[in-house]
């Protein structure tokens, strides 16, 4: 499966993601996974959404979310170009006999344990699905009674941050949104040059 991101950025409304998944689902996209989050704009929230790019092109999925009246940009994260994390809660049988393999695995994996009991560990652990999938296979044999599996958050690789401008809908929002973008301060100041007006007729002048 070749899986794309999606980082969405949206008016922070409540049912944007509603919306935005409901909209994906009734063309027939397959989504891997939809996470939403704050900003530092209070106003702009994020949507990640993770697509199977072999049932649709990812470009098709771009096009249909930029219909949507609330979205201010749709910038795909190329599989080479995105950092990719999921955490995963594990509990798994480890007696006395198995409970230090279970344990060397847990320190491979770079997991921890946050939960022990006299039958059964309890495993959290973050990286990517091929990490995860791999953890899952090596603690399989053990015997694995209980799994929690949260959505994909990711990002772009290096500096660069996506800013939020307004859609091309005609019906948008006409007063652009921006964030900020390292190097530059976080909020710029406004200029309080102000423009002369002329004295509208009939009032009274200076003599």
């Amino acid at each position: 499966m070749s899986v794309h991101t999606l980082a969405v950025l949206v008016e922070n409304k409540p049912g944007v993601l509603a919306r935005t998944t409901s909209l994906l689902a009734r063309r027939g996209f397959a989504l891997d996974s939809v996470s939403e989050g704050t900003t530092r704009d209070p106003a702009v929230s994020r949507v990640t959404i993770t697509v199977d790019a072999e049932v649709r092109p990812p470009a098709q999925v771009r096009r249909q979310i930029g219909e949507l009246v609330d979205v201010l940009k749709v910038v795909e994260v190329g599989p080479g170009a995105a950092i990719r994390r999921g955490p995963v809660l594990v509990k798994v049988r480890a007696c006395h006999d198995t409970r230090s393999h279970v344990i060397e695995i847990v320190r491979r994996f770079r997991a921890r344990i946050v939960d022990v009991s006299p039958e059964t560990v309890t495993i959290e652990a973050t990286g990517t699905r091929d990490t995860r999938d791999a953890l899952l296979t090596m603690l399989g044999p053990f015997g694995i009674t209980a799994l929690v599996r949260s959505r994909t958050a990711a990002t772009g690789r290096g500096s660069a941050t996506p800013r939020a401008l307004p859609n091309s809908s005609p019906s948008s929002s006409p007063s652009p949104v921006r964030l900020p973008i390292q190097g530059e301060p976080p909020w710029p100041s406004r200029s309080t040059t102000t423009t002369p007006t002329r004295p509208s007729r009939g009032a009274a002048r200076p003599r």
